[in-house]
């Protein structure tokens, strides 16, 4: 589910609750509420109740979609920092001497093309890329076996160390993402609240069951947008909304494209 596009996901999720919704109200109407002799007086009280589910659910539902688009976001934000780190690391080896810089900008370009075609691709299939810490063993082996001549040298080393440190957090929050999601405990109670919150329209007394199927399916659908949304947004790298590699296809081009 997580991989299909939206255009083949709304309509799965959105279509197969209405569908269920709407054949358990008949089912209800046709066997449950003439055994239960629910009455037209009887229907304010199934408000009263309708609206309390509703709301408590409704708060529910709305916590955990922020908490989802929160984490897509830094998610978001993760990615941007760790292009931009790369970025700055690549401009500071620029000060170093020859062979020394272009072995290290050799590295970092390596590395940066292999997270746009080799990592990224493993992430959007859930899975922890890992090609990632040869590239940057081998631009520490190199960065830390230089040993700087001139006090320009040693702040240019300096500088060029703690941007690397940067760059590797950044790198370890981007890996430790991949994985990013609701539990499943969270999961139960969004499918759970929403089959209680739709039941619970089932027992309104309505002569009509053509506008009572009406209501239910509109309640069905605007609960099943949210799940879609939650469920689009819950893993950031997988899906038609995962976030692309275009951060550090621009560093690439522009910076260290040769």
């Amino acid at each position: 589910m997580l991989d299909a596009p939206l255009i083949i996901l709304a309509p799965a999720v959105i279509g197969s609750l209405s569908v269920a919704s709407l054949v358990f109200m008949l089912l209800v109407r046709r066997y449950v509420l003439p055994r239960m002799r629910v009455k037209e007086s009887d229907s304010e009280f199934v408000g009263a109740m309708v609206q309390s589910v509703m709301v408590f659910y409704g708060l529910v539902l709305a916590l955990i979609a922020v908490n989802v688009w929160q984490s897509y976001n830094d998610v978001s934000k993760t990615v941007s920092l760790e292009a931009t780190s790369f970025a700055a690391l690549y401009r500071d080896v620029s000060g170093y001497p020859e062979p020394t810089r272009s072995r290290l900008q050799d590295e970092l370009r390596g590395y940066v093309d292999q997270v746009i075609h080799g990592a990224w691709p493993l992430m959007r299939q859930g899975k922890v890329p890992t090609q990632g810490v040869e590239w940057m063993t081998k631009f520490q082996a190199v960065l830390t076996g230089f040993e700087p001549a001139t006090e320009g040298q040693k702040l240019i080393h300096a500088e060029t160390l703690a941007a690397y440190n940067r760059a590797t957090l950044a790198r370890r929050l981007r890996v430790d993402a991949v994985n990013t999601g609701l539990p499943g405990v969270m999961w139960a109670v969004i499918v759970i609240g929403a089959l209680i919150s739709i039941s619970s329209s089932f027992f309104f007394r309505v002569d009509d069951a053509r506008l009572h199927g009406l209501l239910v399916v509109l309640l069905t659908a605007l609960i099943g947008l949210v799940i879609l949304l939650t469920l689009a947004l819950d893993h950031p790298f997988r899906g038609d909304l995962g976030l692309s590699p275009e951060p550090y296809q621009l560093v690439y081009d522009h910076l260290m494209k040769q």
